[in-house]
């Protein structure tokens, strides 16, 4: 059983950064693709960025030049640089662990809250 422990959420001023990680125990970390999903306040949760096994990375439109993807496989952790954060970035941020299967795992969330 896979889980999925994200931290590094918090309050922070427009214009700040902050640095998320997810950790995650449990199967085969290195064939899976990560990702950081978000969940505003009463909207759908969608996709901010992922990396895939390869190393490739896809990014939101609305957080391209701002925020960076990475992971280690070795330390089985993924994390979310958010750097020049906005007010519209204040959501629940997920960590999601898909293996190719199709089998994919969340984590609880963190809530990155970002004030004017």
């Amino acid at each position: 059983q896979v889980q999925l422990v994200e931290s590094g959420g918090g309050l922070v001023q427009a214009g700040g950064s902050l640095r998320l990680s997810c950790a995650a125990s449990g199967g085969i970390f290195s064939i899976a693709t990560m990702g950081w999903y978000r969940q505003p306040p009463g909207k759908q949760r969608l996709l901010v960025a992922r990396i895939t096994s390869a190393q490739t990375t896809t990014y939101a439109d609305s957080v391209k030049g701002r925020f960076t993807i990475s992971r280690d496989n070795a330390k089985r952790t993924a994390a979310l640089q958010m750097n020049s954060l906005q007010t519209e970035d204040t959501a629940v941020y997920y960590c999601n662990l898909k293996f190719p299967n199709g089998i994919e795992y969340w984590g609880k969330g963190t809530l990155v809250t970002v004030s004017s």
